[in-house]
């Protein structure tokens, strides 16, 4: 971004836990991509949604089950493979920076070797899936699920990586670059990662609801300040922001189970982001 604040990636984003359990959907190729797909009751595509994950991809269990849980809520939810195959492995998610409670227990030289990933890991796949190489497949994926039979409105929900993502689909079909549009109709951040400010937020145009951690490193309290008071200053934009007090980066996906405070954070922003779909991803039937 030419003139926005870029707000980098570091260790947090690959912080978190596993959780169990069996993700109850199938998978499919939608539109040349891989894609999990879990269908509300009635297998109705009205009201459809776009999951865009964070770096551990489409096949990470915790990303799947949460689609799930959209789709019980009743919307039909594709979680495709944007990384198309090349997601960072879930053995590295203890390996950069552990939930808080941990993080209290390491030695200096653990948290040296767990830094030491970051660049030789996290820093190579930055670059081959950049904005130049990710977006124009999530605007294809768009421009496939709105010709998908029986689909009106599309959402989209991101995380980390792809929290970015869902913002930049909030700025409306893109008229300017000669096939790409893209585009969805509401979207829901949780935690987004590599976001430029002001670049990223200045032209979002469709409603837009975001969770913030208060401990997350790559959103500090000032970077939070500026995006705050940008969505505020847009004043024909529906939008919220709600900040999780304690909570680092990942925590709306990669919770800590074992925390009854963090498990309840990650219920509240599932909450946020469910209840904003339903609040604005409305058929033109209803």
């Amino acid at each position: 971004m030419s003139e926005g604040e870029k707000i980098g990636m570091s260790s947090c984003c690959l912080s978190g836990s596993l959780h169990e359990g069996t993700p109850t959907g199938r998978v499919d190729n939608i539109g040349g991509l891989d894609t999990y797909i879990a269908e509300p009751r009635g297998g109705s595509k009205t009201k459809s949604i776009i999951f865009i994950s964070d770096i551990f991809g489409w096949s990470f269990p915790n990303t799947r089950l949460l689609a799930d849980q959209y789709a019980l809520a009743g919307f039909y939810t594709y979680v495709p493979d944007f990384h198309e195959g090349d997601s960072l492995p879930i053995s590295l998610l203890q390996n950069m920076e552990p939930p808080l409670k941990k993080q209290e227990q390491l030695t200096v030289a653990e948290k040296a070797t767990n830094a030491a990933v970051v660049p030789t890991t996290l820093g190579p796949w930055l670059v081959k899936h950049r904005e130049a190489v990710s977006k124009p497949l999530i605007d294809g994926f768009v421009n496939t699920v709105r010709m998908v039979p029986g689909t009106d409105k599309i959402g989209a929900v991101g995380f980390c990586w792809g929290g970015r993502y869902a913002i930049l689909q909030a700025h409306g079909p893109d008229l300017a670059t000669p096939g790409t549009i893209g585009g969805v109709d509401v979207a829901f951040a949780a935690h987004p990662s590599l976001v430029a400010v002001p670049d990223d937020f200045d032209p979002v145009s469709r409603p837009l609801s975001l969770a913030f951690g208060t401990k997350d490193s790559l959103l500090d309290e000032a970077t939070r300040g500026k995006i705050i008071d940008l969505m505020a200053s847009k004043k024909d934009l529906v939008h919220e922001i709600r900040l999780y007090e304690e909570q680092v980066h990942g925590f709306a996906l990669r919770s800590d189970w074992s925390s009854e405070k963090d498990k309840k954070a990650m219920d509240d922003a599932t909450r946020q982001g469910i209840e904003w779909m339903e609040k604005y991803l409305k058929s033109g039937k209803e």
